[in-house]
């Protein structure tokens, strides 16, 4: 059994995100998606996709993963995202990357999810940087090192990503790959707390956090919670 759990974007509103190419059918062909009418959306995205377009390749490949508009077909989904990948989508690569990590579509292979992870990780792609931090941290397609699963969950955590602010919390507060500095845990603890959706995760980080705070003087605590406070995230996309 796997330590922890990869994420992927997998939601349908990251079609509307994307910015489209130079042809009017591409926007259409998300438009439609967006209603719901994946049949105008295969027939507009489909050939920009045939043509090359690394959007439309992403995109085509995502409706092969969900069986929207088209049979669900995890071979097929391989087949378009590695093309956007051999073009460089940060967002292609990542995916492609959990779906060997998965077995979906490919045979599992944990070294090749972590090369890709690391091609999306590399260009500043938030997910992919989370996901190469767990294969070091679980030894899983790499040597295991927390060292360099820190040093990626921090590239995730200062994007904003609500589970890499929680896990590198924990690294912190455990010494774990990092010095460990409970100002800093707490701070990174607050800041997941904010930012993770109601559930397991977000009542953890509370957890973890008030945990600490029993381990901290108040100049401590004062001092994580100004640093949560004032912190931004920074974007390297």
């Amino acid at each position: 059994m796997r330590h922890r759990s990869i994420r992927v974007v997998v939601i349908a509103i990251l079609l509307s995100l994307l910015a489209p190419p130079a042809w009017a059918g591409f926007e259409e062909g998300l438009a439609a998606y967006d209603r719901g009418d994946y049949a105008t959306a295969l027939r507009e995205i489909r050939p920009l996709a045939e043509q090359g377009d690394a959007e439309a390749q992403f995109n085509l490949g995502f409706m092969y993963f969900h069986g929207h508009g088209v049979q669900q077909d995890y071979g097929e989904a391989v087949r378009w995202y590695r093309m956007a990948a051999a073009q460089g989508d940060a967002d292609a690569q990542n995916t492609l990357g959990f779906m060997y990590y998965k077995g979906q579509g490919v045979p599992e292979d944990d070294a090749k999810a972590a090369k890709w992870y690391r091609k999306a990780a590399t260009q500043g792609n938030a997910e992919a940087q989370y996901n190469l931090g767990v294969m070091y941290d679980n030894g899983l397609g790499v040597p295991q090192d927390h060292a360099k699963a820190a040093k990626w969950y921090r590239k995730a955590a200062e994007q904003g990503d609500a589970d890499a602010q929680n896990t590198l919390g924990f690294m912190y507060g455990q010494g774990r790959g990092v010095p460990q500095d409970y100002v800093q845990a707490h701070m990174w603890y607050n800041l997941a707390a904010s930012r993770l959706p109601p559930g397991t995760d977000r009542v953890g980080a509370v957890k973890n956090r008030d945990i600490l705070s029993a381990r901290m003087t108040p100049a401590q605590i004062a001092e994580a919670k100004r640093l949560a406070r004032e912190w931004k995230p920074k974007h390297n996309r």
